[in-house]
């Protein structure tokens, strides 16, 4: 048995964070304000937004996100040692792509079948295991999605969460250090912001420092 003493550990080194929000609120822009050379897994394509920037990209085979992950998992193996950051950019997308790939292997060529949605709680777990065990931070980004909680009283509320599937997201988010929402403030000044504090509305939560929210610009500077 490996026994580690928590007195001095770093509680901000490879940390896992995760923003998510609507299509175009700037998650995959937020990249720029990382510390450090850091490396895009551009699940969606999306890295365009990027150019001109000191970062680099691996664009995604999303016909086959399977076997796209698993030589990526493989290759950062030895890769994670050229980068401190790693940007998984969006977990929302490559739900999609994996189940319209299992979707092609149906009779239909279409429709997924029942046991696509227990495969797909199994894989996930192992993906997202084997990510947060390389060596260095990791960014995920998300869409958002409402979802229908019931409190201990008995109150419904729809509340704004990352979008993947029920089975998988608390197993991903209590994985993850930080989950926080992406908005746009409405007003003239359109600031870009991280809500980092949840409630029944809005699923966001903090465990590196006591921040309950920040400017897009300085998610990455921890108050430690």
């Amino acid at each position: 048995m490996e026994i580690t003493s928590m007195k001095n550990a770093q509680r901000t080194k490879n940390w896992r964070i995760c923003i998510y929000g609507k299509p175009g609120v700037g998650k995959t822009s937020a990249v720029r304000y990382l510390n450090g050379k850091t490396l895009v897994l551009a699940l969606d394509n999306s890295a365009k937004v990027l150019a001109g920037q000191d970062v680099d990209v691996v664009e995604f085979d999303r016909v086959h996100p399977d076997q796209a992950v698993t030589e990526f998992l493989r290759d950062m193996q030895v890769e994670q040692r050229n980068y401190d950051n790693l940007v998984i950019d969006n977990i929302s997308s490559f739900e999609r792509d994996w189940f319209i790939e299992r979707g092609r292997a149906t009779k239909s060529g279409i429709n997924n079948e029942l046991q696509d949605y227990s495969a797909w709680t199994n894989y996930f777990a192992r993906v997202i295991s084997a990510f947060y065990q390389l060596d260095l931070n990791i960014l995920v980004t998300a869409w958002e999605a409402q979802v229908p909680i019931t409190t201990a009283s008995g109150q419904t509320f729809n509340q704004y969460a990352p979008e993947i599937r029920n089975s998988v997201r608390d197993m991903f988010m209590g994985l993850t250090d930080i989950v926080g929402r992406m908005i746009i403030k409405p007003d003239e000044s359109h600031t870009r912001g991280v809500i980092l504090e949840g409630d029944d509305s809005v699923y966001a939560k903090n465990r590196l420092d006591k921040r309950a929210g920040c400017v897009i610009e300085e998610l990455f500077n921890f108050d430690v």
